[in-house]
């Protein structure tokens, strides 16, 4: 991996009143939509999040920096009130699907039904099977153990019947032989990938396949908010995603200037990859604006000298002048700081049509932001797998009136019933939405 950072570069309100419309129709089309926030009126708090307003926000938009004072924060974490759920759209219910867990961060289906859970903290990979008449999990199993800061979890090959469970940790990617149904590793893990960087912040690191199964993806988040990687060798290879074969092969670095790809993933249908991406901090409650796009291959996305565009970073002057015009702006800007950790594909039956191949996403919560932004799911509706730049509230409620956190959304994945699954790291659950009866 001795590739050079600079030639890869060179080289490369709300919609209550619209619901009926919007989810009453059988296919929903984003030019249509009606009620969307914008402007600076986009920029908002968790006050302001419920389901169904829909947001955008644009680059015209962006304040300059410093117009508010960067500040720390970081959420006051309270026991849930007793009675408190999620809230979610009309048609749609909440229920708690498991509790009392230790960290429960990204959560991905197996293609017999299983989900899989990471636990960062305790260094687990949790199996739950099943569902109960009042929507539990029927069964938990540990599957394996032992992990370092353990949060990427991927089956390969794709398909029906897989024949290994990659996971990955902070510093080196492994992988366990598996078949359908296994709840406990069948064998030793085989080190895939030896050796990524490590120490420092942004430890996640998160995994997804091409759909034709030759490339590995692999997100590094920084080292830091904006040490230039040019004098601080410890951002070598961080704030990019990365291009492995399967068997652990460097390839390149596939996109770059990404501060931190919380969450990667590919659209199962049309086969281009996605990351959900934490900005940078401290240049004021309304910059820089977290962001969900497609990954352009070779593509360069700013960090550290510039932000959303070609934005130069006024802590970083005149660095690197010749990048400023490579700089591709992101498809979905979010709530600067909202944390946006991983992602997935609506790729199920349950949900009405309008919901089909549409992008959800967890916001885990700001820290640097005077009013608190995020502690939420979000939809990002897509047509023909592209986004125009809108996002939805669709699950809230994880903040007291009175401005307690007491829950954090963290992963996100279909079930095979079509219900979505969220991970909370803040009440230690995972949530089950699902639509109508089910």
């Amino acid at each position: 991996m001795k590739l050079n950072r600079l030639q890869t570069l060179s080289i490369a309100a709300a919609g209550a009143a619209s619901f009926a419309l919007l989810y009453g129709s059988p296919y929903f089309d984003v030019t249509n939509v009606s009620n969307v926030i914008t402007g600076t009126a986009a920029f908002t708090s968790w006050k302001d999040e419920k389901p169904g307003v829909t947001r955008k926000i644009t680059v015209a938009d962006l304040p300059a920096p410093f117009a508010t004072q960067g500040v720390s924060n970081s959420p006051e974490l309270v026991p849930k009130p007793a009675g408190a759920m999620p809230q979610t759209l009309p048609g749609f219910k909440v229920n708690l699907y498991a509790e009392g867990l230790v960290e429960p961060r990204e959560i991905r289906t197996a293609p017999n039904g299983d989900l899989f859970v990471a636990e960062s903290k305790s260094g687990q990979v949790l199996v739950f099977r099943g569902l109960t008449a009042n929507g539990k999990a029927q069964q938990k199993e540990t599957f394996a153990t032992g992990f370092k800061n353990n949060f990427g979890i991927a089956f390969y090959p794709l398909g029906a019947n897989p024949k290994y469970i990659y996971v990955a940790n902070t510093n080196s990617v492994v992988r366990f032989p598996y078949h359908n149904g296994d709840l406990k590793a069948s064998g030793q893990p085989e080190t895939i990938i030896p050796e990524l960087p490590g120490g420092g912040g942004h430890w996640t690191r998160d995994l997804a396949f091409s759909l034709d199964g030759t490339k590995l993806f692999v997100s590094v988040g920084s080292a830091s908010n904006v040490d230039d990687p040019d004098t601080h060798p410890k951002e070598t290879h961080r704030a990019d995603i990365l291009e492995f074969t399967p068997e652990g092969k460097f390839g390149k670095i596939y996109a770059a200037g990404i501060r931190n790809p919380v969450g990667i993933a590919v659209n199962p249908t049309t086969g281009q990859l996605w990351c959900s991406v934490n900005e940078r901090d401290m240049l004021g409650d309304n910059l820089v604006p977290d962001y969900i796009t497609s990954v352009k291959e070779d593509g360069f996305y700013g960090w550290p000298w510039f932000y959303i565009g070609g934005h130069q970073d006024p802590r970083l002057p005149g660095t690197h002048p010749e990048l400023k015009d490579k700089v591709t702006v992101p498809d979905v800007l979010l709530q600067p700081h909202n944390a946006s950790l991983e992602l997935t594909f609506y790729n199920g039956q349950q949900f009405p049509n309008a919901f089909r191949g549409d992008a959800f996403a967890a916001e885990h919560g700001s820290w640097n932001k005077a009013a608190r932004a995020g502690y939420e799911v979000i939809r990002v509706p897509l047509q023909n797998g592209k986004a125009r730049g809108e996002y939805e509230d669709f699950l809230t409620g994880f903040v007291t009136p009175e401005g307690g956190v007491w829950g954090r959304p963290v992963g996100v994945a279909v079930a095979q019933d079509g219900a979505l699954m969220v991970t909370d790291d803040g009440s230690k659950s995972i949530w089950r939405v699902s639509y109508g009866t089910k």
